[in-house]
């Protein structure tokens, strides 16, 4: 029986040197638990602040490269708009180039014009001079009935500013005209 009490007191002892045991990795696990909780929320708490970060630095880089596109919208508009001007000019120079040649032409084809009429002019008063002395000489042919017939009385030329008219036909000029 001796044994047995000295079993009983092994026992005895192992059960508290067990629950002191269980009581101090029961401890050394909470504070672990507690300590690795500690570090996972200080490891969260780095990633958020690694999350901002990494944020602030996205959206600056973000802000500073649209700037940069906005810069060269802007100077690609400005170069855009100095290039229509600059056609504008162009367009202005070629314009009056243009202008001027037409009223250059006009005043050829009008002085043109006028020697023409003069000219025109001066030629009709020959006709009608001529005609004029065709009809004040006598008409001496013989008496042959073949050459002769009745003299038809002629009308002076006109000018109406456009074309030569005979009050009783249209010249051949005027003709090929209408």
């Amino acid at each position: 029986m001796a044994e047995n009490s000295h079993l009983l007191a092994l026992l005895a002892e192992m059960k508290k040197y067990m629950e002191k045991g269980q009581e101090r990795i029961e401890k050394e696990m909470r504070y672990g638990q507690e300590e690795m909780k500690g570090r996972m929320d200080k490891g969260q708490e780095e990633m958020r602040k690694v999350q901002e970060e990494m944020k602030n630095q996205i959206q600056s880089h973000v802000e500073s490269k649209v700037g940069e596109i906005k810069d060269h919208v802007n100077s690609c508009i400005e170069k855009i708009e100095k290039y229509v001007q600059s056609v504008k000019r162009e367009i202005g120079e070629v314009k009056g180039v243009v202008e001027r040649k037409i009223e250059e032409v006009e005043d050829k084809v009008q002085g043109e014009i006028e020697e023409i009429k003069e000219k025109v002019q001066v030629k009709i008063g020959n006709l009608e001079k001529r005609l004029s002395e065709l009809e004040d000489r006598p008409i001496n042919f013989p008496g042959n009935p073949e050459f002769s017939h009745s003299r038809s009385t002629v009308k002076s030329l006109t000018f109406d500013g456009q074309c030569f008219q005979n009050p009783v036909s249209h010249c051949e000029l005027c003709e090929r005209m209408e």
